[in-house]
């Protein structure tokens, strides 16, 4: 399961069209709280998330998710790069860092990097 966050409605549907165009499954989140009360938190395999966003962003949720003892892939993705962000997620811990507009086969190669990676981990 693909755990898309992003405060975009149009972005998050899109995204999430393309997830499960490609046989995977997609919750989709408007928050990084909404991810963070999600129950079946287990049950997600890659988070991809808007870094800019109101409320939490996603650097506050991916510290989160790690503080709750979640060790499974991280891509950001932004519209709204800041000078830095890119290394400062990357430096984190975080699987990739996208730029926006993002191609859908950029997205599809990264989620399919993300989990290798992490099965070969496992």
């Amino acid at each position: 399961m693909i755990a898309i966050v992003d405060d975009d409605a149009s972005v998050r549907d899109a995204m999430g069209r393309l997830v499960r165009s490609c046989d995977y499954g997609a919750e989709l989140f408007g928050s990084g709280q909404a991810l963070l009360q999600f129950v079946a938190l287990d049950r997600i395999a890659c988070v991809i998330t808007d870094v800019v966003m109101p409320g939490m962003n996603g650097f506050a949720l991916y510290e989160a998710l790690r503080t709750r003892g979640f060790d499974k892939p991280v891509i950001f993705m932004t519209g709204f790069a800041e000078a830095g962000s890119e290394q400062r997620a990357l430096a984190a811990g975080a699987a990739f860092f996208l730029k926006k507009p993002i191609q859908d086969t950029e997205i599809i190669q990264c989620i399919e990097q993300a989990l290798l990676a992490r099965r070969d981990e496992g």
